[in-house]
């Protein structure tokens, strides 16, 4: 088993985005105060993260392009973490440490 962990920035403001909803596969949580989730334990290999970033822009009513943000990743043996850079109407994502 791997594990794995993701961190939201909302790049536009040079904030963590706390309380956006984020999906790995079937399994759902919420970005802390810091904009982090610890998935915990993972199978290795292909997964989907879905990162609700209409309802979480619409919720600050703040316009955005996006509904949802779809990544397709591939998670290793050890620890992946995932990082997404989040502005209203951009995005960029990297593996990180």
């Amino acid at each position: 088993m791997s594990t794995a962990s993701t961190h939201v920035l909302d790049a536009a403001r040079g904030l963590p985005a706390a309380g956006l909803t984020v999906a790995l596969g079937t399994r759902q949580a919420v970005t802390d105060a810091d904009g982090r989730i610890a998935w915990g334990e993972v199978t290795p290999g292909r997964h989907v993260l879905t990162f609700a970033v209409g309802d979480w822009f619409g919720a600050q009513d703040r316009e955005t392009f996006f509904g949802q943000v779809v990544l397709d990743v591939v998670l290793g043996p050890d620890h992946t973490h995932v990082a997404l850079l989040l502005s209203p109407f951009a995005y960029t994502t990297y593996r990180g440490s």
